[in-house]
């Protein structure tokens, strides 16, 4: 089963089960993939381009947090922080620190040595499994920037 579809199921199910935060959530997700798919002309999405929403909607509930934690607004960073904790469902499991140390020594031992070029190849190499902040703290600690 797709990622799509799981999320398609589970929107049914909480729509019967009447989780108001959940459905709304879900819905929103839903109509983000089904605009991918339209722009890509097809039915259904591959996962690895439903993840890529997924990530888009998290950092975008993320980056409200923020906003709304400086601005004194309790009320809507919960709203936020139940939705991001409902993304994070749909995210693969993030890398540990030694395994992300391990990636960021081996792309520097390939003799890559520009702090753009090594972020590029180890998110690429992570996979979408590693937070952007914390890999580029990595790799500016083993080149000592």
């Amino acid at each position: 089963m797709s990622l799509q579809q799981d999320i398609e199921k589970k929107l049914i199910v909480a729509l019967k089960a009447k989780q108001e935060v959940e459905v709304s959530t879900l819905r929103m997700l839903k109509s983000a993939l089904k605009n991918l798919a339209i722009d890509k002309k097809i039915d259904v999405l591959e996962d690895e381009d439903a993840l890529s929403i997924v990530k888009q909607e998290l950092k975008k509930r993320k980056d409200s947090m923020e906003s709304f934690r400086t601005a004194g607004r309790d009320d809507l960073l919960a709203i936020e922080e139940a939705e991001a904790k409902i993304l994070e469902e749909y995210m693969p499991a993030m890398l540990g620190e030694e395994e992300l140390d391990k990636i960021v020594d081996d792309v520097i031992s390939e003799g890559y040595d520009n702090f753009g070029l090594i972020m590029k190849e180890v998110m690429a190499r992570s996979k979408g499994q590693a937070d952007g902040k914390m890999v580029q703290e990595k790799v500016k600690q083993k080149m000592n920037l």
